[in-house]
């Protein structure tokens, strides 16, 4: 169900951003925008991206909006033009009950979404079990990519036996592990390890306040038959839909060091400089309340959003987050990606106005 170019780049381990949603003040959607930023992902190196999950906004699939099928078809369309289709990792958020997932499958597959991120948030009401078989449906019509989600922005936690069922799903190829949460990470870590599936099922980061850390550990399983050694080998991330170029610039940087197996200590220095970055850019201090908008105003400031506005009135900047941005766009200049977007900001604008 997935192409060889594609699962091999999938285990192989490549950044893949949460795609934001580009709107008018008004609340309609900029197309334009949303184009240019797909191809700011792509030009900036980006191995796939994730469209329609948290960072896109849940509530594109509210009859309100009516949003979700729109924004998956313009990230597609714009694929398509930049000839990267067979080799570009294609993610479709999806979530809701049974019924709502498998229409939502439908469309990423007819579209040729490659793997669906499956949400298990908003499902509170069903036991272990009933998700279990929530994620075997929905593996039937989409590959699944599994989605371990933080209790504070609605996710919930799930048992060391939940993971090691879930790893034995056929069509399950990879994992997003964002409990923020080291005891829960090492759950599903394990789990995987010890499944029969392990080599087919690519597991990564979504802690954002754990990055570099996640991807530069080995983890070692010590199994009936010896150890076995896992590693979470790239990250689907919202904290990397912003500053992307330098993202995959570290990335590789990343991938080197762990072959060539010299891990310096200065990467201890980076992880905690990236994740000061994520608790402005997330409204840490707010329980991440600000974590869409502090998204969408780094893109604002970089010209590629008209503004930081949200679907919802809600979901705006925190009191003190800007102070909190301005902080550590200071403290770090050397993290940001904003004279590469300068230089091809008219070149992304010109693409997306010829469809």
């Amino acid at each position: 169900m997935i192409s060889d170019q594609i699962k091999e780049k999938l285990m192989k381990g490549t950044v893949i951003p949460a795609h934001p949603l580009a709107l008018n003040e008004d609340k309609t959607l900029d197309e334009i925008g949303q184009r240019m930023l797909t191809n700011y992902y792509i030009d900036a190196g980006a191995g796939g991206i994730a469209v329609g999950v948290h960072t896109t906004q849940f509530e594109i699939r509210d009859a309100k909006f009516q949003l979700y099928e729109r924004v998956l078809l313009l990230a597609m369309e714009e694929i398509k033009k930049n000839n990267v289709e067979d080799t570009f990792i294609k993610i479709a958020g999806i979530a809701g009950d049974t019924n709502q997932a498998m229409e939502e499958a439908k469309i990423a597959k007819d579209l040729g979404y490659d793997l669906g991120l499956l949400s298990m948030g908003g499902l509170q009401q069903l036991s272990e079990v009933e998700i279990l078989e929530h994620v075997r449906t929905i593996a039937k019509v989409i590959p699944v990519f599994g989605f371990y989600l933080q209790p504070a922005v609605g996710g919930r936690v799930f048992s060391y036996a939940f993971w090691e069922a879930f790893a034995a799903i056929d069509h399950v190829h990879g994992i997003k592990i964002a409990p923020f949460n080291r005891y829960q990470t090492l759950d599903v870590v394990r789990a995987v390890a010890n499944s029969h599936r392990s080599d087919y099922i690519a597991l990564y980061t979504g802690n954002d306040d754990n990055i570099i850390v996640d991807l530069l550990t080995p983890y070692r399983v010590n199994k009936k038959d010896g150890v076995v050694e896992k590693r979470i080998v790239g990250g689907l991330l919202g904290h990397w839909s912003v500053w992307t170029k330098s993202v995959v610039e570290l990335f590789d940087k990343i991938q080197s060091a762990r072959l060539n197996k010299q891990i310096d200590q200065e990467w201890l220095t980076i992880s905690q400089q990236i994740t000061d970055a994520n608790a402005a850019f997330f409204d840490a201090a707010n329980q991440f309340r600000g974590s869409i908008a502090g998204i969408n105003e780094v893109l604002r400031r970089q010209g590629l959003l008209k503004g930081n506005w949200c679907l919802m009135d809600h979901e705006k900047l925190s009191e003190g987050q800007l102070e909190e941005m301005n902080r550590v766009y200071q403290d770090y200049p050397q993290l940001n990606d904003d004279e590469f977007i300068r230089m091809n900001l008219a070149k992304w604008k010109k693409r997306s106005e010829n469809h």
